[in-house]
Parts: C-alpha cells; structure tokens; sequence
C-alpha cells in the first residue's frame, strides 16, 4: 500500500474517532422536549469556541439568519464592505484569537464565490475559519426554479462543489433532525485540523427547533491520540538521533506550530532543554524573540550569514510545524539534508527518510520534552547569534529599507499586533526582532495582495478582546488601493489600528520580480492622507493621517508620545524611493525570476 493511501486510511480513522467522541452526549442530563432554534444553536456552539465577531455582508439567502444573530449578545455583527475583505478579516481575527477561529456569513452564488480567495488563502496557509453561506430553501433546492445568484441551468449544487476545492469539510443542511451534528462536525473538523469548513444554511432550516441536548457535550477540539506503541517508537529514534548529534541540534519552528496550538509545548521544548531555536519567516513571534536561546529567522540562501552557519552546520535540525513554500525557504535552497532532519507535524511526525502517520506534533511534544531534559547543561553551551539589528548611519534624510526597519522596531512594544503586506513590508520586517508577547502576522504563502487590510481589521478586533496593545500595519500603496474600503469598517467598529502605508509609486515586489519599467506596475497616486476622513473619520477627533518624507520626520513622529498612544486610527504616509526595497525580497525576486523564465 502507498504512502499516501495509509495517510489517507490514517487521517479518517482519526476522523471518525473525533465523531465518535463528539457524539457522545449524557443522555440522562437531557430535558424532555428541550429545544432551540437551529440559528441560536449554532450562534451557541460559536460562542463556546470563544467567537465574539462575525464578518460578512447581508443578503436575501441570509438575512434570516442575520436577525438572530444581531439579536444575540453573543456575537457582533460587523458587516464588511465585500466578501473578499470580510474573509480577509475573518483569517485576521483566526490568527491572533488562537484556538477559536474566524466566521464569515455570505449570500448564496453571488456572495460566497467574492469570498473564495480568501477562504483559500486560509486553507493554504492552515487557518480555521467557518464559512456560513445562506442558501435557498430544501424545497427550492429540490425543484431548482431559475433563482437570481443561480447559474440559470439548475445546478444548485455548483458552488457547494467548488467550496470542495478550498475547505477541509462540509455540509448542506437538508433536515431539523440532522443540522445539530452536521454542524459539529464541521466546527470540529475546522478547529482540529485548523483548515476552513463549508457549511450551507437554507432558508428555511434557520428557524427549525432542535433538540439542546448536544449543547451540553463541548465539541471534542483535541487531536487523536497517537497510537501508543508507535508513539514510543518515534520517540526512542529522535531521542537516539540527538544522541548521535552529541546534542548539536537545532530546533526551527514554522507556521503550524502557532496554527496547530503547540506554542506552549514548543516553549517548554525551548525552556527545559536549551537548544538554540531559529525560525522560518511564517514562524516569526512562534518563539518569543526575546528568548536568550532565539537565533533569528532562517530562509535558506537569504538567510544573514551568522544565522546560516549555525542553522546549516548543525548535525540535527528538530523542524517544528514546517510549510516549505517558495518564500518560506528562500526559494527552496535550505541546505539541510533529511537524514539530519526531523520534523513534527500536526499528523505525522517524520524522522530522516519515514513518516509516521498519525502521530502528531501536539501529544508527542510533551513526552519529548520529558524524555530531552538533560540536554540542557550541554545544549545551553552552544552559542546563539545575538537577534539584533541596529540603525545604519545613512548620510541622506531618504527613507529608505535599510534604515526604516531597524527604526520602526525601536517603535513597536510588548504584546503590539504587528501585521505586514506581502511584498516590501514582509521581508523588510522579517529580521526586526519583535518585543515580548508580541504577535507577527504575514501571508507569505498563499500571497495576496491586499490580504493586510482585512485581517488588520480582524486582527484588531481579535487584539482588543484578548487585551493586547497596539494594532500596526506595514502596506504599500499599490496593496491598500486594492482592499481599501476595509477603513471604514475600522472606523465603525472603533478599533484603532496605526496604518503605515509605503507610498512607492506601485507595485515594487512586481517590479523586482519582472518589468522594473513597465507601466503594468505602476499605479495612480492618491491622496493618502485624506482616506480616513473620507471614510467617515473625523481629522484631528476620531483619526488623524501623516505625511513623512525624511527620517527626521518619521524618527520625530515615532517619538511622539501622543501618536504612540494609538488612541485613535492613524495612517502615515511615507514617502519613499520607487526602486528601493529590503536586501531579502531583492535575492528572493532574482531567484523567482529565475524559475519563472520571464523573457524567452
């Protein structure tokens, strides 16, 4: 049998375990005829998963819905200016609300196709989100008339399919009697596999009564329990490994770790052992990057040569969480052979050349570091890089890369949300170590342009119910145009993100990668500073906008207490040069122009 068939056989044995578990009810605790209105019982299950906003716009298939949920003191109704941006929010809120997950309610065809690139970007990139489309009643479902948001041909089905291609699970509610466990098991499917799911809530479904007995049972949001036997086995050949490395390990944690809940695990992993820890670029903040033992973030060919030499050199490298996308590896020179390599995932677990099905990162994670904690009087020996980065004396009041990162990392603070555009912001940001508590967010994978605005939103709404600090974004002018309308949403809901926009005159990541001069990548300049008013902000009352054109004007608005204190929305535009942009995206742009073959 292959590989890939026993991950499949592996993946629903677990799956069906979680059902298993999720249906057992205490049937003795059950009131006779107890029941709830199917809308209140999912507005319910949500609020036990700690979701406090919905993002989405109304529509005729889901205004039904609405009602309840507006009526709920629950969940928030935020209401997005598009779909695309309310899926954007919905990742943002996701990544910084750990362990609950994001919610997005469109309209039936119309609505819930403007959300797919969103909703993809988060499968692509292991974020949990629930996306709830109303659509036509059963009946009209079975009779399929010619509805408006339909495809003419009665294919009510079609968009159903499609969701297929970018959720992890789904479901069509079709009956009172089975909605209640159709929606469990796609909460839970979403949460435990930390992936969006599908759910579709027909008309005429949204005030049926349900049974509330299913209420009283938490959805099982723990993974499976690795195979014991196994298990051990995996454990006695890491631990073997290391021993053979004389304990010259290096851990480098990814993305999964922070998406799959193991940061606590991973942090005592760190603490109990002392082994140096590096990250890649989508585990930036995994580890707290004041951590005496942090070396900084490894890409491969891009990576600042001290931290190169140490990651690579090692004779055992322990991957935590791994997505080894193009941008997350420097396009893909990690010079780590893998019979030095061990990686643990959120299902599998691989140790050099064979993977172990099954076992997952968040159970085993503990027993080793159980099994690791003696290494720590010979591992603690091993010496670290410093993770700094000093201001460059510049001779010129240029705003440039090489100057602004350093700079605006004197300006962030403890548990500060620090959220970067893919482009410039995202590798200019990358070697700014970040304070402790403090959150990094970045869509390296999946990349879409625009992606910062929405999630800031979600992001910041995500912050303030958590008691976080400030929320800040880096986005260049050519990305804010795309999503923009997403200011007004910030405004209305009274989160006061600091906005940094990199007015460059276009899309300088397209310019690196192919056509520095051609006007495809140019666009139209706005007046920046006058958004937030139009958008419904008040200068100088509910928001205020900067324009910066020198380091001393940016280094004195940095210094400003009053602008520091984020007490309202603020965007600063900050005039740079067109061509100008951070050493790592330059190396990047050359190898990915490289691969693409961009001229004949």
């Amino acid at each position: 049998m292959s590989t890939q068939s026993v991950a499949g056989l592996q993946s629903e044995v677990n799956k069906l375990r979680h059902e298993l578990q999720t249906l057992t009810v205490d049937n003795h605790s059950e009131i006779a005829g107890d029941t709830i209105i199917l809308a209140n019982y999912l507005i319910e299950r949500l609020r036990q998963l700690g979701v406090t906003q919905m993002f989405g716009l109304p529509g005729d298939f889901n205004l039904g819905f609405l009602d309840y949920v507006e009526d709920s003191d629950a969940i928030e109704w935020v209401g997005n200016c598009n779909e695309l941006n309310a899926s954007y929010a919905a990742d943002g809120y996701a990544r910084v609300k750990e362990g609950s997950i994001g919610v997005i309610t469109t309209t039936f065809g119309v609505g819930e196709l403007s959300a797919t690139n969103g909703i993809a970007g988060a499968f692509s990139e292991h974020v949990p989100i629930l996306h709830i489309v109303g659509v036509p009643s059963t009946s009209q479902q079975k009779t399929k008339p010619m509805l408006h948001h339909t495809l003419g041909d009665g294919r009510y089905d079609a968009y159903y399919k499609a969701s297929q291609q970018f959720t992890i699970s789904q479901a069509t509610l079709t009956s009172a009697s089975s909605a209640a466990a159709e929606i469990d098991r796609v909460l839970t499917e979403c949460v435990v596999t930390a992936r969006p799911v599908y759910l579709m809530l027909p008309t005429d479904l949204v005030h049926e009564r349900v049974p509330t007995k299913r209420l009283k049972t938490p959805l099982n949001c723990e993974p499976p329990e690795n195979e014991e036997e196994v298990e051990n086995f995996v454990l006695d050949e890491i631990v073997k490994l290391i021993d053979e490395a004389k304990q010259d390990v290096v851990i480098l944690v990814d993305a999964c770790s922070v998406r799959h809940g193991v940061k606590h695990e991973m942090e005592q992993l760190v603490a109990k052992t002392k082994l140096p820890v590096y990250a890649a670029p989508m585990g930036k903040t995994a580890v707290p990057e004041t951590y005496e033992r942090y070396g900084g973030i490894y890409v491969g060919s891009i990576t600042k040569p001290e931290i190169k030499e140490k990651v690579e050199s090692a004779k055992l490298i322990l991957s935590i969480g791994a997505l080894k996308s193009d941008f997350n590896t420097g396009n893909f020179t990690y010079h780590i052979p893998t019979n030095r390599t061990i990686e643990l995932h959120s299902d599998h677990t691989k140790v050099q050349f064979a993977i172990y099905h099954g076992i997952g990162m968040k159970r085993l994670l503990p027993k080793l570091t159980a099994r690791l904690e003696n290494l720590h009087v010979t591992a603690s020996q091993i010496s670290v890089p410093h993770f700094t980065l000093p201001i460059p004396q510049e001779d010129d009041q240029i705003i440039s890369h090489t100057w602004l990162w350093p700079r605006v990392g004197q300006f962030f603070k403890p548990k500060d949300v620090v959220i970067a555009e893919t482009g410039t912001s995202s590798f200019g940001v990358l070697d700014v170590p970040m304070p402790k508590g403090s959150i990094f967010i970045s869509q390296i994978l999946w990349g879409s342009i625009g992606w910062t605005v929405g999630a800031t939103l979600g992001a910041a709404l995500a912050a303030r119910d958590l008691g976080l600090g400030r929320t800040i974004l880096f986005v260049g002018d050519g990305s804010l145009q795309l999503t923009v309308q997403e200011l007004s949403v910030m405004m209305k809901t009274g989160v006061k993100p600091i906005i940094f926009v990199l007015n460059n005159s276009g899309y300088t990541i397209e310019r690196y990668l192919h056509g520095e001069t051609r006007k495809y990548n140019d666009i139209t300049n706005w007046n920046w500073t006058k958004l937030l008013g139009t958008f419904g902000g008040i200068e100088g009352t509910s928001c205020q906008s900067y324009t910066v054109r020198t380091k001393d004007e940016l280094s004195a608005l940095l210094d400003n207490a009053e602008f520091a204190k984020a007490d309202k929305i603020q965007l600063v535009e900050m005039i740079m040069e067109k061509n100008d942009a951070p050493r790592g995206l330059k190396v990047q742009a050359e190898l990915s122009g490289q691969m693409n073959k961009y001229g004949s």
